[in-house]
């Protein structure tokens, strides 16, 4: 009796120390009730803004059941996933000259939420444009030559044809970009 209580003791004792190191192990973690960044970044012995950058967090607010990548890993990997056109194997579909002007989302008016659902006060540093869907379709993934890559997320009253619209969080940055033509590639 003494040797299966010992045994079973020992094998209960393997189980939660093995259960612990598979946590600290574990690439992803889903946010339970009661979670902070503080305490998730504690327990995958990383600091809180690691934690942030590797989940293109703005702000500390977590919601529950939200998937957060807990190691530098996952996190590389997903950025190569997010962004698949960003390597030289772009897969051009058509190639335009439009006329590109810029926006920003600190206007009198303005939301700051595209037409496509993207919170541009939120994500400043997300490249979008707006665009005449007749031209290039919304959700397109594009290449504008002197911006880089961006979406296609919102769309605008005076953006009709060949012209575009490509956000900047600021201002000053809008009116030092003025009006210009430029090539755009479309990406598939």
């Amino acid at each position: 009796m003494r040797r299966i209580l010992g045994t079973l003791i020992i094998t209960i004792a393997l189980l939660v120390s093995g259960s612990s190191i598979s946590l600290a192990a574990s690439s992803t973690y889903t946010v339970q009730k009661g979670d902070t960044l503080f305490k998730i970044a504690k327990t995958h012995k990383v600091s809180v803004s690691t934690l942030k950058s590797w989940n293109n967090l703005k702000s500390d607010t977590i919601k529950l059941n939200q998937k957060l990548k807990t190691s530098a890993k996952t996190a590389t990997a997903a950025k190569k996933k997010k962004n698949p056109s960003r390597s030289t194997d772009d897969n051009v579909v058509k190639e335009i000259v439009v006329s590109a002007s810029a926006f920003t989302a600190n206007c009198n008016g303005c939301s700051g939420v595209t037409s496509t659902g993207i919170n541009l006060k939120r994500n400043p540093d997300v490249k979008v444009i707006a665009v005449d869907p007749k031209v290039i379709p919304l959700g397109t993934k594009v290449y504008v030559e002197g911006y880089g890559y961006a979406v296609a997320g919102d769309i605008g009253s005076a953006i009709k044809g060949n012209k575009i619209d490509v956000f900047f969080s600021s201002k000053s940055e809008a009116y030092k970009w003025g009006r210009k033509n430029v090539n755009v590639k479309i990406l598939e």
